[in-house]
């Protein structure tokens, strides 16, 4: 049975048209019927329509009894939306089968879903349509582990995740042997940190936080890490994932500080784990991840296995 899809611009401006008809004729051939809201490619300054505008497509997509709700690009926007959405509408839209995919800025809609409507049932943090199924063959054409956790995922066929530690020196398997169970949770950790103090945070102990970020110099990264450090989110945590933090530009005066230097400081005042190497962030490369869905960790060696389908 064919799955509908959506796509829909609840953020930023889709800056070239082409991407987004592109993404849908890509995953047409991929077996989705694919179509676009009818404000997708709305424009109003930087975003993809005005406030009112993408409520409504907001608003729209869940009420449409689509299968896929695919959200055509991140960037900034959501964050305006929040305390006008209607979140039974959306966790209702969920449970009855409406599978939200997007990561980036669509964090505050994920996370603001689980702070409103806890249990409704997991969304996806994964792919973006322009982003990633718009892209051209010069830009190296859409990703064969994308597109492949991506179909798997929305034919309810994926139900874990491997990858490889990063940064542990060599010879070393510094969590060999960690194990731990806890809901999936995370997103963009500039998105993440922007919640804190507000009715759309959404309070999880015993979890497991994963944390992506883009164009971010390190040492912003750690500020932000250590916000959520001290405001005692990582505590609480089982473990901490972290994906792609890339596309950031050294210092002169760095004098060596880095990336691992800052995740070393971090870790340094924290007893929960923090596992680097997580393939999913704003990369071409990306697997999907089931926010608010039971998971375990386990690790093996220096190979992480995140799991959801049997927890």
């Amino acid at each position: 049975m064919t799955s509908s899809l959506t796509i829909y611009s609840p953020a930023g401006v889709v800056r070239e048209a082409a991407a987004l008809r592109r993404a849908q004729k890509h995953l047409v051939r991929l077996g989705f019927d694919a179509h676009l809201d009818e404000s997708a490619l709305a424009k109003h300054q930087r975003f993809a329509g005005d406030d009112e505008a993408r409520l409504a497509a907001l608003h729209r997509v869940a009420a449409s009894g689509v299968d896929v709700a695919l959200a055509a690009r991140g960037g900034y926007g959501m964050t305006r939306l929040l305390d006008r959405i209607d979140w039974a509408l959306i966790a209702n839209s969920v449970a009855q089968g409406t599978q939200w995919v997007g990561q980036s800025d669509l964090t505050a809609l994920q996370l603001g879903l689980l702070a409103h409507a806890k249990g409704c049932g997991p969304t996806w943090a994964g792919p973006l349509a322009a982003d990633d199924f718009g892209r051209t063959a010069e830009q190296g054409g859409v990703d064969d582990i994308t597109e492949a956790c991506f179909v798997e995922a929305m034919h309810e066929e994926l139900e874990a995740i491997g990858f490889r530690e990063a940064g542990a020196p060599r010879g070393t398997a510094p969590h060999d042997g960690f194990e731990a169970e806890g809901l999936l949770w995370g997103g963009n950790l500039s998105m993440v940190c922007s919640l804190l103090g507000t009715p759309h945070w959404p309070r999880i102990k015993g979890g497991i936080l994963f944390l992506e970020e883009v164009g971010e110099h390190p040492y912003r990264v750690e500020r932000l890490l250590l916000q959520l450090r001290q405001a005692g989110v990582l505590q609480a945590q089982k473990a901490v994932l972290i994906g792609d933090i890339t596309r950031f530009k050294r210092a002169p005066h760095d004098r060596g500080y880095s990336l691992k230097s800052a995740l070393a400081a971090v870790q340094a005042g924290c007893s929960t784990p923090i596992l680097t190497g997580l393939p999913h962030g704003h990369e071409a490369t990306k697997v999907c991840l089931p926010v608010g869905a039971k998971t375990q960790l386990v690790v093996q060696g220096r190979d992480v296995l995140l799991a959801w389908g049997h927890v």
